[in-house]
């Protein structure tokens, strides 16, 4: 088997979980935040593990493909959406007690 086919096989299988998985997921946290909710410890969990660290492991794919490079550009902003709404969500909620 060649680099390329494990490479697509690799590939197809990431944006599997990523389709019916994980953007599902981002998707519900993102309209919490955008509502002006808070993060749960499970959703920062969520978002570490997801969208850095599985980040992290798939980029050397991405830089070898350019076809996958707009998914993952998509997926990374879509983080930076989620958290950059949840950090003003944070500073808007009032302390607790």
């Amino acid at each position: 088997m060649s680099e390329n086919e494990k490479d697509l096989g690799v590939a197809m299988a990431l944006l599997e979980r990523f389709t019916t998985q994980t953007l599902p997921r981002a998707l519900e946290i993102k309209e919490r935040v955008d509502r002006g909710e808070l993060l749960s410890q499970r959703d920062i969990d969520f978002l570490q593990l997801t969208l850095t660290e599985r980040a992290e492991e798939i980029k050397p794919l991405v830089e070898r493909h350019a076809e996958y490079q707009e998914v993952y550009a998509q997926a990374v902003h879509l983080y930076k959406e989620i958290t950059e709404r949840a950090l003003l969500n944070e500073e808007r909620s009032p302390p607790s007690t």
